[in-house]
């Protein structure tokens, strides 16, 4: 385009004769609409083999940086599932509200649009193209693996993946999808750092639990260095009684009501096991992968805590107005961004990219998306609702839209 104009020399009308400018004028607009004729062609004809793409332009904002974390839910009464609880046998019962029952599926016809732009809907194979020869592991608790079950569904509506995984349980899974040569793999570390139960003389488990703050798990670290991507989080499992330990010895606990133990919060040891974690991934010479840290998962307890009769019979997501992040979570979120701000630059010495999958707001106003009583048959009788865990399908399948969003970024 920059010759097109230079061959019109633009650049000297003002100077010209009134009849030259006429004579340039005629032959610049018939070779406007040429160039845009011309684009529009090109666009059809790629739009045709690849929808995401066209989606993917759509979604450019203009003049504008759009921040896809922020923004709302807008009702879609067209939008589908990707998937169901027949085509993913890897849902958990724990989440799959539809096989035990759920009455009402509005709350999957919900999208995010982020203020500025769109968020395309997720495009399985365009994120196997993305991370083909690669790989990716989820580190953290059951909503880290929650996650990483929405990925695998979303994903099985392309390719189905083998099992590859080193041990039969459920909380350390590897996944190879053959066709891509992309492996997919869990790690279990609620806490991301190591930490024991302290135990009485029968052997029974007390409530109290050590946290060894400056020393990260080996159940993870052990075996990470080779992945490309490394999604870590963490959340539910820092409440109650803890003892916190750095360099071997006791600096201090929260709830732990010992009078002769310094009372330190819960944000403290929350802080200080994802600065450990940061510090282990920065200090493995031969890590050479991103690292996205995905924020809290907010709860949705309502008409009492989780162990005193709190529920979430909502059907819709609500208003921020009506519903805020509390809190202890809105301190747990500063606390990770305070972490991740913190480890950047140590991250560009080293030729790492850390990001955030920054979830908090868009499912602070979703109550309507947890399994509440519909992770069981009601003849189970279990008394205690999920607040805390998303239904799959359900909005969670949003974080791994996002996901994509931010693999894109990378090309």
């Amino acid at each position: 385009m920059e010759h097109f104009f230079k061959y019109l020399n633009l650049g000297k009308i003002i100077n010209s004769q009134p009849q030259n400018i006429g004579f340039r004028v005629i032959l610049l607009v018939p070779s406007i609409v040429l160039l845009s004729v011309a684009s529009l062609h090109l666009l059809s004809s790629y739009s045709s083999s690849s929808p995401w793409l066209m989606s993917y332009i759509n979604s450019i904002s203009f003049g504008k940086k759009c921040d896809i974390f922020r923004g709302e839910w807008v009702y879609d009464p067209n939008r589908l599932p990707f998937y169901t609880n027949f085509t993913c046998p890897e849902i958990f019962d724990q989440q799959n509200c539809m096989k035990f029952g759920r009455p009402d599926s509005d709350f999957l016809k919900w999208r995010w649009k982020p203020a500025g732009c769109e968020l395309p809907p997720f495009d399985a194979l365009r994120f196997l193209e993305l991370v083909n020869g690669k790989s990716m592991a989820f580190v953290g608790d059951s909503v880290a693996r929650n996650q990483m079950q929405s990925l695998l569904c979303l994903l099985a509506t392309v390719e189905y993946p083998a099992d590859v995984s080193h041990t039969t349980s459920a909380r350390f899974k590897r996944w190879l999808y053959t066709t891509h040569n992309f492996t997919l793999a869990s790690f279990w570390s609620p806490y991301l750092i190591k930490a024991t139960e302290t135990t009485k003389p029968n052997g029974t488990t007390k409530s109290l639990t050590n946290l060894y703050l400056d020393e990260a798990h080996t159940n993870w670290t052990s075996q990470i260095e080779a992945f490309d991507f490394v999604i870590i989080s963490a959340g539910r499992w820092f409440f109650g009684p803890k003892m916190f330990y750095e360099k071997g010895h006791v600096v201090g606990c929260h709830f732990c009501m010992r009078k002769d133990t310094k009372n330190l919060t819960m944000f403290y040891g929350y802080k200080r096991a994802f600065r450990t974690a940061f510090e282990a991934l920065l200090g493995l010479e031969s890590f050479k992968g991103e690292v996205i840290l995905r924020t809290l998962s907010p709860a949705h307890f309502e008409n009492g805590e989780w162990n005193k009769g709190g529920e979430c019979k909502r059907t819709e997501p609500v208003s921020r107005a009506e519903m805020k992040v509390n809190w202890g979570d809105w301190e747990m979120y500063k606390s990770q961004i305070e972490v991740v701000r913190g480890v950047e630059r140590e991250g560009k010495k080293r030729g790492l990219k850390i990001r955030v999958l920054d979830v908090t707001e868009a499912m602070a106003v979703r109550p309507d998306g947890h399994p509440n009583h519909f992770g069981h048959w009601p003849r189970e009788n279990v008394t205690i609702a999920d607040c805390v865990h998303w239904c799959l399908p359900g909005p969670i399948d949003t974080w791994n839209e996002l996901l994509l969003h931010l693999l894109e970024q990378d090309q």
